[in-house]
């Protein structure tokens, strides 16, 4: 399977600076230059896809909606196992607030916050997600809208990076992550979009070649609770 994963479109909060996770806000303005930079390098370089996943937080969903529809497909399909980390009740926080509240913010994975869950949960419902995905479509190609965490989490783990270490690189709004996978396995990532800071900040070279191993350090068996849902590809809300 190749997997294609972007970010959502920006929105009010993020660029206010404020903690967004499972939350959800008006969209921000110009965000749809950065969606459709990312539309239009997926035409340039040739790209058409069997399918198109998002998690099910709204800004997710909608920014789905938008690249199904240039894509011609009609139905994307949801599911929480690609939500953001859920910062529980520190939505709508400053970042430097919380960052001098909670000194284990972005520097634990394993730190649950207050009422959410850890950057560790996170990545393992994600990783899990996506592994048992590549199991089940190998010979597709997949779009997937995700979040800014969750993609520096599968950065992480099937790049074999330290998790700690990369918390806090840079996910643009117009980032194109590219994932080959044999079976359950990474065995190739590249980016076609605005360099992560994974790249610009030189923790990884690309195209990088994913470290073999036998099995995912991750199961790649998601939990029954986190199963997707089909939704039209209908034209994108206003908000």
């Amino acid at each position: 399977m190749r997997a294609i994963i972007t970010r959502h479109y920006k929105t009010i909060i993020n660029a206010s600076d404020q903690i967004l996770g499972w939350g959800d806000s008006p969209r921000d303005k110009g965000w749809k230059a950065d969606v459709e930079f990312v539309s239009s390098r997926l035409h340039e370089n040739g790209i058409n896809f069997d399918a198109v996943y998002s998690s099910d937080l709204e800004r997710s969903r909608q920014t789905a909606m938008f690249h199904a529809k240039l894509f011609g497909i009609h139905i994307i399909h949801d599911t929480k196992a690609l939500n953001e980390v859920n910062y529980g009740k520190l939505y709508k926080k400053k970042k430097k607030w919380v960052a001098e509240h909670y000194p284990l913010h972005k520097k634990d994975p394993d730190f649950v916050y207050p009422e959410g869950e850890s950057f560790s949960q996170m990545q393992q419902r994600s990783v899990s997600f996506l592994g048992s995905l590549a199991q089940a479509q190998q010979q597709q190609t997949i779009l997937i809208v995700a979040h800014a965490g969750v993609i520096r989490g599968l950065v992480s783990h099937f790049l074999g990076l330290n998790y700690a270490d990369n918390l806090k690189r840079r996910i643009s709004h117009r980032y194109i992550g590219d994932f080959q996978f044999e079976g359950k396995n990474c065995v190739r990532y590249d980016e076609q979009g605005k360099p992560s800071g994974f790249v610009s900040e030189g923790a990884i070279k690309i195209p990088f070649s994913c470290p073999e191993t036998g099995s995912p350090v991750i199961s790649s068996e998601p939990p029954a609770s986190l199963s997707y849902s089909n939704r039209s590809a209908g034209v994108i809300r206003a908000s």
